[in-house]
């Protein structure tokens, strides 16, 4: 749905999201007017209290709201979803290492639009930041579209967990939190041009070019942290850049991203990790009507200037760019049309992982579905060398490349953000 924007609910949103919720469960039949569960649906301040409350709303333009009433001006309040940790308030049937998703509500006027996969899939997002294991919910036997959406996002049933309540029986779906590449492996697809070792930490340096490669992967604790940061910044300002910490769930030490805030490191580019853990089915040739595809060892010119033409702005050193790229063991794709180059990407090789990056297509070529062919090209050329699982790393912001991952099988596995200073 354009301009759907999903995020964690605000004081000013929970009043609207949990007359949301009951409308919604009274527009389906799950709820009639006198039932002592609409008060639960309706009390959407405790839920935002004791579990995680994600909103999604859209710009209005006129729409009535939950009240019938348009209000210009603000957004639109379009559907919600409850995340709850298993041992916590709103937690049903969820075990150690779990989380569930709860009262998934969209309002009537904007159903069939995708407001409720994309705020499962927010919810999924989530799941990976609270570090769970593994996702559950709990549905009725008649809802036949929701059970479609959970098939579509990869959830399984899990019958043995089925339950009752009263004389109401559920059914269990889970989703199990994949395995991700870890961050060793990732920077090993993305190698800066040059490292320095500070008491465990990896300072890369790459002439200002992507904070891939011009972080700090702090993956052991320093012995000296008060020192290791002093020299991280000297490092940096020596090179004339702003410092930058990679910082995730394996970061050391475990604070680290508390103690980075309160040195006045500001928090950019939250980004997702997203993993396939087969490609068969998704692999397949390039195809693409009126274009050839190459596939190379090493990126050469053309492959360079439609990457850096899409990705960059402002101009960037062709070598610096290239040594950057051909760092790591990979394959280059490029489609081309009788005019040119259109479109490339590229897919490090790691261990058993196809690490794709770089996907960049032209303006004047784009909703051909020229990316999706490329992607899966990668994927095909990557596994004939010997690749069984992909990873990629999307910023969350980037709504569509996400989209477009997912309906290729690509998941959530973990998630990262840069504090940089």
């Amino acid at each position: 749905m354009p301009d759907l924007l999903i995020r964690v609910a605000t004081d000013d949103d929970v009043a609207a999201a949990g007359a949301l919720t009951a409308q919604a469960y009274g527009a389906d039949g799950l709820v009639q007017d006198g039932d002592d569960y609409v008060e639960e649906l309706v009390d959407a301040v405790r839920r935002a209290r004791e579990a995680t409350l994600l909103v999604a709303t859209t710009p209005t333009d006129g729409t009535a709201d939950v009240d019938g009433d348009a209000d210009d001006g603000v957004p639109t309040l379009a559907g919600t979803i409850t995340i709850a940790p298993a041992g916590t308030s709103y937690a049903e049937i969820a075990e150690p290492g779990e989380v569930e998703l709860r009262m998934l509500a969209v309002a009537p006027h904007a159903r069939r639009r995708g407001v409720a996969e994309a705020l499962m899939r927010a919810a999924m997002r989530e799941a990976v930041t609270l570090r769970a294991q593994r996702v559950v919910l709990s549905s009725l036997e008649e809802m036949a579209a929701a059970h479609r959406l959970y098939d579509r996002l990869s959830f399984d049933r899990a019958p043995d967990r089925d339950w009752h309540h009263e004389d109401i029986a559920l059914r269990v779906y889970t989703w199990e939190v994949p395995a991700g590449p870890g961050a060793r492996a990732e920077a090993a697809a993305w190698p800066p041009i040059e490292t320095h070792d500070v008491d465990g930490w990896r300072v890369g340096l790459s002439g200002g070019f992507t904070r891939r490669a011009n972080s700090v992967l702090a993956l052991v604790a320093p012995t000296d942290l008060p020192a290791a940061l002093a020299e991280v910044e000297r490092l940096y300002g020596a090179a004339h850049q702003p410092p930058v910490f990679r910082v995730c769930g394996q970061s050391e030490p475990e604070d680290l991203d508390r103690l980075l805030d309160e040195r006045g490191y500001r928090q950019v580019a939250p980004t997702l990790v997203m993993v396939r853990t087969g490609l068969d089915g998704v692999a397949a040739p390039f195809e693409s009507p009126g274009l050839q595809c190459t596939v190379s060892r090493t990126p050469d010119e053309d492959w360079l200037a439609r990457w850096l033409d899409v990705k960059s702005a402002a101009p960037v050193d062709h070598a610096l760019a290239g040594r950057l790229v051909g760092g790591a063991d990979a394959l280059y794709l490029t489609a081309r049309d009788s005019y040119g180059p259109v479109g490339v990407v590229r897919a490090a090789l790691v261990d058993d992982w196809a690490a794709l990056a770089c996907l960049a297509v032209d303006a004047r070529a784009r909703r051909r579905g020229i990316g999706r062919a490329l992607t899966r090209a990668a994927l095909h050329a990557a596994s004939e060398l010997g690749a069984r699982r992909a990873f990629l790393q999307v910023e969350e912001s980037n709504d569509a490349a996400i989209q477009m991952y997912a309906s290729l099988g690509f998941t959530p596995a973990e998630r990262y953000h840069y504090r940089q200073r």
